[in-house]
């Protein structure tokens, strides 16, 4: 089974008052605060979030073995009380797991998957199966409550709204309109899922991307893996977030200034500095829904998820 472009996306049942939110970690461990913080902005939500067995355990940098953090995954997805997911960080861990998790049958009663950074493995995961899932803030950003825009977003998301996202032009975009599926999340990890079953980088897919504290000329790198596998040849659109940390270079100003030289030879329009990631504004994006990129010169750009 591989990911179909063209295949309508499933997205999970909206949650109601009273559901069950289970909160795990897949990959890091996490200060344990941050997950009782945003367990109590979830229960002021209406829900009734629980922390699983092993998301506030510690395995070297892991919060758990690799089994402990599938159990806890494993048991959330097949629990039919249990309609979300929220994952409570990223670090690194999550492909330890994501063979196990391919196995569950996770179509038969689709859930919420929350979470970015090294989640991403997780989307990748949902893409396959054709589920919609929520790139978004975790439990250290959802403490800060309802009041913020993001979490509200993510809460609506979570509710069954579609997200409208307006964001401000960048001078390294590339004009133009596509529609195609939104997929992507950062870009270490979906880099190392080419030439896998979970594979994000799919022909006529919106591709977004973001990372942390990489330098540009490894950035660099990986996008020549992407141009020499045929990947720019066939993509709809991209969306470029936040590449916090990356500093300029003697060759480059900027990540954007470096993207933008790789893109030049291909038509399809490029939002640029788009507010998603490790950064404080996180938009929530829709990952694996069908979406429409609109990039304009002198205007404000706009993705849509629907």
């Amino acid at each position: 089974m591989s990911i179909l472009t063209d295949k309508i996306p499933v997205f999970p049942k909206p949650l109601v008052a009273g559901d069950r939110i289970a909160i795990v970690s897949p990959a890091g461990y996490i200060d344990p605060k941050h997950v009782h913080a945003a367990v109590k902005i979830l229960e002021q939500q209406g829900w009734r979030p629980y922390i699983g067995e092993y998301a506030l355990g510690r395995k070297g940098t892991y919060s758990g073995t690799d089994t402990e953090r599938f159990q806890d995954l494993s048991v959330a997805l097949k629990d039919p009380s249990v309609r979300a997911v929220i994952c409570s960080r990223g670090g690194y861990g999550a492909v330890h797991i994501l063979d196990r998790l391919d196995l569950l049958p996770v179509g038969n009663d689709p859930k919420w998957i929350v979470g970015f950074s090294d989640i991403s493995a997780l989307h990748a995961l949902m893409a396959r199966k054709g589920i919609v899932s929520v790139h978004a803030p975790m439990t250290k950003d959802i403490a800060r409550g309802a009041q913020d825009p993001d979490i509200a977003c993510l809460f609506d998301i979570l509710r069954g709204k579609k997200p409208v996202h307006s964001f401000p032009a960048s001078r390294f975009d590339r004009p133009g309109l596509a529609t195609g599926r939104l997929l992507g999340g950062n870009l270490a990890v979906i880099a190392e899922l080419i030439g896998t079953p979970f594979n994000v980088m799919l022909p006529g897919s919106i591709l977004f991307i973001e990372d942390i504290e990489e330098p540009i000329y490894k950035i660099e790198r990986i996008f020549y893996q992407m141009r020499l596998s045929g990947i720019f040849d066939t993509l709809a659109g991209l969306v470029v977030g936040q590449f916090t940390g990356s500093k300029p270079n003697a060759n480059y100003s900027c990540v954007e200034e470096m993207i933008s030289d790789m893109v030049r030879p291909y038509s399809f329009p490029v939002a640029m500095n788009v507010p998603f990631g490790h950064v404080d504004h996180n938009i929530p994006l829709l990952s694996g829904s069908k979406a429409t990129l609109r990039v304009t010169i002198g205007e404000n750009n706009s993705l849509v998820s629907w």
